[in-house]
């Protein structure tokens, strides 16, 4: 397995790495039972059903007056004898040529069977004028029409969102099985590399990549562990590997994975895994390591810290999420007009990156945030999405569609 599968002269699109990459993971199967408040961003491990209707009575969808719609062939004029509020329910007896004042939410009272906004109603004490009635039915929403008892409501394999909370909350859900977390180690190696707080000597950078990593992560919702700055030790590296591999169901590192690169880091992945090299025709980000270490799965990013992020978004997050049991789903793409001239060289998928907005025509329009070397991390600060250029394309003149992906698009 230590080959890379690309020559020198072909390098693989991204398309087709991230297919390849699909193939070699599996969801995993363990489930776990969590209180509704801690579902958000879990993955149902189980259809849903509902218990009850939804909703459980006819209720009224305005403030106003209920009644029977057949009273009005007569008179238009009907007497107010009650009340009823959410929670609160009109006790009496519904009957001829009779109302009852109403609030949003509360069950209509059985007999009646329309409810008139108070907006169109004119009130003298306890007589109601009914203007400009719709229809038997008007402003009631019924019991079940939304849900039938028994109805499934979420199937397994849903992203449990703020709405989703909501649902399981109105059919009276207090827990839930989903898929457990994906775990992901992550450590950086180098000797250059300081952790921020510190001053730096000559020839030192502050390690950047693990926090945007560990922010992906976080957004991924998965169960991360930071395993720090390794030094450039070999053994130190191999421990670092093997503890990280023990307890992950994927390990992530930056940087010491591009072909033909002598450092330790791919000398303990190529005597500790089973790790294929990779060269893709994308940029940023072309090096790319994928295999396992023990049980793990093994993503090695690019050490440029915008190479590093992309990489992640494009190659990473899907992996993530088929780990997660989520259904695979493309990341949307629209065409907007682009605001400046583009250079590009072909050969590569370019992901720059650009801000998206809405012109003064209301077209989408894109223009790029400045430089878009590998190594400008406030590239990606400022963007809102990826400019997607493809691999046979050159120079792109303003006023051309092209083809954008908000960053949001790609997130679950």
């Amino acid at each position: 397995m230590k080959t890379d599968p690309c020559s020198q002269s072909s390098l693989l699109h991204p398309d087709e790495a991230i297919v390849k990459l699909l193939e070699q993971v599996h969801p995993l199967y363990e489930t776990e039972v969590v209180q509704l408040s801690d579902a958000l961003g879990r993955v149902l491990a189980e259809d849903l059903a509902s218990s009850i209707d939804l909703p459980p009575f006819n209720n009224s969808s305005m403030d106003g007056y209920a009644f029977r719609f057949e009273d009005l062939k007569d008179n238009q004029t009907l007497t107010m004898i009650g009340h009823a509020f959410a929670g609160h329910p009109f006790e009496g007896e519904a009957k001829p040529n009779t109302c009852v004042r109403i609030m949003t939410g509360a069950p209509v009272p059985a007999g009646y069977d329309t409810v008139q906004m108070q907006e169109k109603t004119l009130a003298n004490g306890e007589l109601i004028q009914i203007e400009a009635p719709k229809g038997v039915g008007a402003n009631v929403r019924y019991r079940g029409e939304e849900i039938s008892s028994g109805g499934k409501v979420l199937s397994v394999g849903t992203l449990v969102g703020a709405a989703e909370m909501g649902v399981l909350a109105t059919i009276g859900v207090s827990q839930l099985r989903v898929s457990r977390q994906v775990k992901v180690a992550f450590f950086s190696t180098g000797d250059e590399l300081r952790p921020v707080g510190t001053e730096l000597a000559p020839g030192q950078i502050y390690d950047s990549n693990r926090y945007s990593i560990q922010g992906l992560l976080s957004r991924a919702n998965v169960e991360w562990k930071d395993l720090g700055v390794i030094e450039d030790d070999p053994e130190a590296i191999r421990q670092a590997f093997r503890t990280a591999a023990a307890d992950a169901d994927m390990v992530i590192t930056s940087g010491g994975v591009s072909v033909g690169e002598a450092d330790f880091t791919k000398q303990i992945l190529d005597e500790e895994g089973e790790i294929t090299f990779w060269k893709l025709a994308m940029k940023p980000g072309k090096p790319f390591a994928f295999g396992r270490i023990g049980e793990a799965v093994f993503c090695g990013l690019p050490g440029n810290p915008v190479s590093s992020m992309v990489t992640f978004y494009k190659l990473v997050w899907p992996l993530i999420n088929k780990m997660k049991g989520l259904p695979q789903a493309k990341p949307v793409q629209l065409q907007a007009k682009l605001a400046g001239d583009l250079r590009k060289f072909p050969g590569r998928v370019e992901y720059q990156r650009g801000i998206l907005s809405t012109n003064a025509q209301g077209e989408a329009e894109v223009s790029i945030t400045g430089g878009q070397g590998s190594g400008m991390l406030t590239s990606m600060s400022l963007a809102n999405c990826f400019v997607i250029l493809q691999q046979d394309q050159g120079d792109t003149p303003a006023g051309s569609l092209v083809t954008v992906e908000p960053f949001n698009s790609v997130l679950c």
